[in-house]
């Protein structure tokens, strides 16, 4: 299964003319291509899937789907990759 999941956007840089960018999921941070929210920002909220950051979401939404694909057993699996 792969799930398009929620993170918080830690820091934006720039490598080989790619935005990219640290993001936090849930304490699991990892290296993600900005390159579709050329306007996200650090402390923004982003669904990532891939790799890829493919929509900004309000901190609200963000932490409620984490919560649901915590209990539903499916975060772990997810951030792991």
């Amino acid at each position: 299964m792969c799930l398009a999941v929620p993170g918080r956007v830690e820091s934006v840089y720039e490598t080989d003319g790619t935005r990219m960018g640290k993001v936090n999921f849930g304490g699991v941070v990892k290296e993600v291509c900005l390159a579709y929210l050329p306007d996200i920002a650090v402390g923004d909220y982003t669904i990532v899937h891939v790799g890829f950051a493919i929509s900004k979401i309000d901190e609200t939404t963000a932490q409620e789907t984490l919560r649901t694909f915590a209990s539903l057993g499916l975060l772990e699996e997810e951030i792991r990759e």
